[in-house]
């Protein structure tokens, strides 16, 4: 019997280490009738992972596992449910149902390859095989370097090389034969835990729906239509041109195979310029992973700044300023906006996250950790990877070669892709009847004027054109000027 292992997966079609288990008992004449062989499946609530979960998450997390274990079920399988240390459970589990072998995808942040280390020993220690796979990106860490050897530091270079590279196709759905109960397997199921039972509360946001069935829908829908306006309007918080698969491939509800050729297929019949706009969704799955492989190769990003300075770059410490952020109450309504969506959906529109990023790093001049620590706790779609990448890059601490005077404008960056501020006021309330260029003049606007206009809406916390010089010297006395 094969034991698949579910971490960030949680799909059965298109996943190499299930696909590989139900090869093998294929291989071995296994069936679901035979106790000696087919495939069960298994996830572990680890504490240690937990510890680092935002609600939103979790409740998404719960509601997809709920999906995929009735996916097993109805083809006479199981999806096994325990709590606990996996370097414990997973022996444990495997020793129960006498397995031939362990199998599962990998994940590549520092914590996961600690775990997954643990877990090789422990099976090891009880003479039980096992097998990890690549699978959450098309090219794993190491297969995509420089012509010295060395990883990328600059995506350019990557993104050329990724685009060329061949890419395997979806690997298939085990037949249901192969697939076994726990009754057949001799264990106990175990239940789905509670949001409550895992310390959480439920989140105040309203999630998108999680699970393979509904990834399959918005990757359908984009693939339909947003993706050939993908190019043009992306940047464009209201346009709705982007995919929303973000959460989807963050806990592989759908796999990173389909959705590139899902992508490739809607080349078919397409004109130049949308075939120049689904490359540039393509180049978005291009920077996923080479965030991915930067965590690989420095795991240490997590926490610690990947350029290095002469000096320490001295972030401000300023709780008021902090949480004015955090609320969405900055006095910068596209700041505002982006920071209430993120309470209200556990999502934020691109664009909009690079805005927000700058603003806390280079406006009120906060170190970019506090900020990835806020986006971990309420996006659904939080990566590691990504969100590391996302937020280095802003503060200018990041892989990228740009300068430190990378400064983004909130007033200019909110009427260039708000121009009818509908984004803003459909998460700012208190600018719901005000004029668009008074939004975007706020700034600039008397208080006379701002009173009058909206009562209830803050007054700028800080004046935009003063910290920008002030984040310029940060950094040069950082660099050592």
């Amino acid at each position: 019997m094969q034991l698949h292992w579910h971490r960030r997966d949680l799909r059965g079609a298109d996943n190499r280490a299930l696909a590989a288990a139900a090869r093998a008992v294929a291989a071995a004449d296994g069936t679901a009738a035979n106790v000696d062989g087919g495939v069960i499946s298994l996830f572990v609530f680890d504490e240690s992972v937990l510890a680092h979960a935002g609600a939103p998450r979790v409740d998404y997390l719960l509601d997809a596992l709920a999906e995929l274990r009735e996916w097993y079920r109805e083809r006479g399988g199981e999806l096994l449910i325990r709590h606990g240390d996996p370097r414990e459970v997973v022996p444990e589990v495997a020793q129960a149902i006498e397995a031939d072998r362990v199998v599962w995808n990998r994940d590549y942040s520092g914590l996961a390859r600690q775990r997954d280390s643990a877990v090789r020993q422990a099976l090891n220690e009880v003479d039980i095989p096992r097998d990890s796979f690549h699978d959450a990106i098309c090219h794993e860490p190491g297969s995509i370097t420089t012509n010295q050897g060395d990883p990328y530091s600059v995506f350019t270079y990557f993104g050329r090389k990724w685009q060329g590279r061949e890419k395997d196709d979806p690997y298939p759905d085990p037949d249901t034969d192969l697939l076994v109960d726990s009754d057949t397997a001799g264990v106990e199921a175990g239940s789905l835990p509670t949001l409550d039972e895992l310390g959480f509360e439920k989140p105040e946001a309203d999630l998108l729906t999680a699970g393979s069935e509904a990834a399959q829908k918005r990757l359908e829908a984009f693939c339909e239509d947003g993706i050939y306006r993908y190019e043009e309007d992306r940047d464009y918080p209201t346009q709705e041109s982007t995919s929303r698969l973000s959460a989807d491939l963050k806990y592989g509800t759908i796999g990173i195979r389909e959705v590139y050729w899902t992508t490739e297929n809607a080349r078919e019949d397409a004109s130049e310029a949308e075939i120049e706009s689904i490359e540039e969704f393509q180049s978005q799955l291009a920077w996923r992973e080479f965030y991915t492989h930067v965590l690989w190769f420095h795991p240490n990003v997590v926490s610690e700044n990947y350029k290095e300075y002469d000096n320490e770059i001295e972030w401000e410490t300023n709780e008021e300023h902090l949480q004015a952020w955090k609320d969405g109450k900055t006095g910068y309504p596209i700041v505002d906006a982006g920071m209430r969506q993120l309470r209200a959906e556990g999502f934020m529109h691109n664009r909009v996250r690079m805005i927000v990023a700058a603003f806390l790093t280079k406006d009120l001049l906060i170190d970019w950790r506090e900020g990835y620590d806020w986006f971990r706790e309420k996006l659904v779609d939080h990566d590691t990877a990504n969100d590391n990448g996302g937020w280095q890059w802003a503060a200018s601490t990041g892989t990228d070669a740009q300068p430190y005077f990378r400064i983004f404008n909130p007033m200019t960056q909110g009427e260039r892709y708000d121009a009818d501020a509908e984004y803003i006021k459909e998460y700012v309330d208190e600018l719901e009847d005000t004029d668009p260029q008074i939004i975007h003049d706020w700034h600039e606007a008397s208080l006379t004027q701002r009173r009058n206009a909206a009562p209830e809406y803050p007054d700028p916390i800080v004046d935009h054109s003063e910290r920008r010089e002030e984040a310029i010297a940060m950094f040069e006395a950082a660099r050592g000027d």
